[in-house]
């Protein structure tokens, strides 16, 4: 059997995430609170959809027990910034609401600078300035042309 093709048109980018947690209200309240995401969609008590308005993550409350009790099931995932001075605003508001840090904002070899911290399931979350992707604007939905 062969490969078809891969389309000609790429994948237009990462913009869902899921995450089964523990603490559905604290996971909640840490992102649209501290992030200032808001809430797109509530099916019900146990799954929240949150957004920043061009992306979405999901929240869903552990039934199974299958979340681990540090650290999460994946690496670490990103939210970008325009530019260094907003991260830096980003960290020092983040660490001022006593957001568990991993790291102070660093400097990449790309280029990029961020830091790492926790989510109140054990996410590690990274705020980044990258030159290639920050300040980059979306057109909203219907304004997307081929």
């Amino acid at each position: 059997m062969s490969v078809p093709e891969r389309p000609k048109r790429p994948l237009n980018g990462m913009r869902h995430i899921a995450f089964r947690v523990n603490d559905l209200e604290a996971c909640e309240r840490f992102y649209t609170d501290l992030l200032g995401m808001e809430v797109l969609f509530r099916p019900h008590h146990n799954l929240v959809y949150l957004t920043l308005g061009n992306d979405n993550l999901s929240l869903s409350r552990d039934l199974q027990g299958a979340v681990k009790a540090e650290g999460g099931t994946l690496d670490h995932f990103g939210f970008v910034v325009d530019n260094v001075e907003e991260l830096n605003q980003w960290y020092h508001y983040l660490r001022s609401a006593e957001v568990p840090m991993v790291s102070a904002p660093h400097d990449h070899q790309d280029g990029a600078r961020s830091f790492y911290c926790l989510d109140p399931a054990g996410n590690t979350v990274q705020p980044i300035y990258h030159p290639a992707i920050s300040g980059q604007t979306f057109s909203s939905t219907g304004d997307h042309q081929s």
